[in-house]
């Protein structure tokens, strides 16, 4: 018998999905035991559903767990939500009402005001809110946490590093976003082959939003979000993983390069098994970050900035790496998990 946490995975086929299966292999605290998927997969054995996209091979452990609808009960001590954001808001409160701890990776909760949404090295007070959320919305055990936008999670932590130690006035980030970004089978290899596209639907309001609310203060069960303004571009460019972002950043108190540099290097990492050595890594060649060369710092869980300078406009500019899948999607909900179990909150 084993005495790991149970599992469930709600969008279990998806790219986020099958990051969440990829990531749990050999988990120390975790085992799989519930997928979950729309009812065209229903009934079949994972490997048979799931039309496995990255590059490792689906993990033997998954092949032949069979398919169920996403509805609660499910064989599982808590789930994690890939689901889309179109479905995303009834489903994860149904399994909330059902007493299921929800981790979810979809957008549909995040700036709800009795939600944590978490990067667990800036915010872990912010889970503070659960009691308040499972008060306010009639939820006995379950409760709802997320993760955010997989663009905000690069740029967000160097942010918060900055704004702890000089405090952050106001940012203009330009985000270079990946394909995979997009789910599968995303986008037309037509649109984005020689070209860039300037427009993802709804991705620069979580952008100027979302930064704010991950560095606000929990004061009396509410969040006072972070006093700065973040104006946003987000473009999709031909990578297949990793949302690089372009920043300019005023800062509230005077600070050196070598001050700024060695706050983002100094900001902590945690002690949770999913946790980078690294969470915020500095380099100085000139020419990096790159997606293909970076994105798999720390197992994917590192944010990796460089090109940092002072700016002529503002105070300073870099540039931020993350890999938007693992990091920005299903490992900041395993995160997530792993922090809630050290909190005694599963």
């Amino acid at each position: 018998m084993s005495n790991k946490y149970r599992v469930g995975i709600l969008g279990a086929t998806g790219t986020v999905g099958q990051r969440f299966c990829q990531l749990l292999e050999n988990h120390p605290q975790f085992e799989i035991t519930a997928l979950a998927a729309s009812e065209r997969s229903v009934g079949k054995p994972y490997q048979e559903a799931c039309a496995w996209k990255l590059s490792t091979p689906m993990p033997e452990n998954v092949k032949d767990i069979e398919v169920v609808p996403i509805a609660p009960p499910l064989d599982c001590d808590f789930v994690f939500s890939s689901l889309p954001s179109s479905v995303a808001r009834e489903t994860e409160e149904a399994f909330a009402r059902a007493g299921y701890p929800v981790i979810s990776n979809s957008s549909s909760y995040r700036m709800e005001e009795d939600v944590p949404l978490l990067i667990p090295e800036i915010n872990p007070d912010h889970l503070g809110l659960i009691e308040k959320q499972q008060e306010k919305r009639g939820f006995d055990r379950g409760f709802i946490i997320t993760n955010p936008n997989c663009a905000v999670i690069s740029f967000a932590p160097p942010l918060a590093a900055l704004d702890r130690a000089f405090g952050v006035e106001s940012v203009i980030v330009t985000t270079m976003q990946a394909v995979s970004g997009a789910g599968y089978p995303g986008v037309a290899s037509l649109d984005i082959f020689d070209n860039v596209l300037p427009y993802i639907a709804g991705e620069e309001p979580k952008a100027e939003t979302e930064a704010q609310k991950i560095l606000g203060k929990l004061e009396d069960e509410i969040i006072e979000k972070a006093d700065f303004t973040v104006s946003a571009q987000c473009f999709r460019v031909g990578v297949i993983d990793g949302h690089t972002a372009s920043v300019r950043v005023n800062l509230q108190r005077s600070a050196t390069l070598e001050d700024v540099k060695q706050a983002m290097i100094d900001f902590p990492s945690l002690n949770l098994h999913s946790s980078p050595d690294q969470f915020i890594s500095v380099c100085d060649e000139p020419s990096r970050p790159q997606p293909r060369l970076d994105r798999d710092n720390g197992n994917g869980m590192t944010v990796t900035v460089g090109r940092l300078f002072p700016d002529n406009i503002f105070d300073y500019r870099f540039v931020a790496l993350s890999h938007n899948t693992v990091r920005g999607a299903a490992g900041a909900a395993v995160l997530n998990a792993e922090l809630l179990i050290d909190k005694k909150l599963i």
